[in-house]
């Protein structure tokens, strides 16, 4: 009789992201120069050579891995957030981007190499000026939805919403680099510190010689 066995199927999305998480322990334990296409292959426990079908080139991977992080925290986002406003939606997106725990330290040290090869790769850097300004038309709308209806109180939510961008995109530098001031508890203090001062942030012009 013939073998009719069902050939296996191979659900390629979940091997990407196998491969992508593969990489992130890698990075995690020995840093970017480590995470070579045949270490991952062995991490994530593939034969060598069997990336190529995923990712042709380590750049390739990379990018993908930008890409899935990137993924991850807006789902993460889109689920705190929810129906809040205001400063209780910009907190709550805060708090999904600050790296609060291993998962969202270890999606900063995947961020961090792509942000340098960003640098010198227009393709990249595209992906991640799209990626960015998402996000800042997002706090945009948090940042006026929490300054309207109190004139006393106004600030230019673009100025605002890149200043809350800025700080969040750098806390996840210095929680990679500078771990010992980073702490959880002094990451949120910092968001929540800018959250105060945007509230008591003075009106336009105030301050100015006349």
């Amino acid at each position: 009789m013939g073998d009719y066995r069902v050939p296996k199927v191979v659900d390629h999305d979940q091997r990407r992201v196998e491969l992508v998480r593969a990489t992130w322990r890698i990075i995690a334990r020995e840093g970017i120069d480590r995470a070579t296409m045949r270490g991952i292959a062995a991490e994530a426990g593939f034969a060598n050579g069997a990336l190529k079908p995923y990712f042709p080139s380590k750049s390739e991977l990379l990018t993908y891995a930008f890409g899935y992080v990137f993924d991850q925290t807006n789902a993460r986002i889109a689920e705190a957030v929810g129906g809040l406003r205001g400063m209780a939606a910009l907190r709550a997106f805060g708090l999904e981007v600050l790296p609060l725990d291993d998962e969202r330290l270890d999606e900063a040290r995947i961020v961090i190499p792509f942000w340098q090869a960003a640098a010198n790769d227009a393709e990249k850097a595209r992906i991640h000026a799209r990626s960015m300004e998402q996000w800042r038309r997002t706090l945009e709308k948090h940042v006026g939805e929490a300054l309207s209806g109190d004139a006393r109180r106004q600030a230019d939510p673009v100025q605002a919403a890149g200043a809350l961008l800025n700080y969040l995109l750098g806390a996840q530098v210095a929680a990679v680099l500078l771990p010992a001031g980073s702490s959880p508890r002094e990451l949120t203090a910092q968001l929540d510190g800018w959250l105060a001062s945007l509230g008591a942030a003075p009106a336009p012009g105030a301050g100015r010689e006349p």
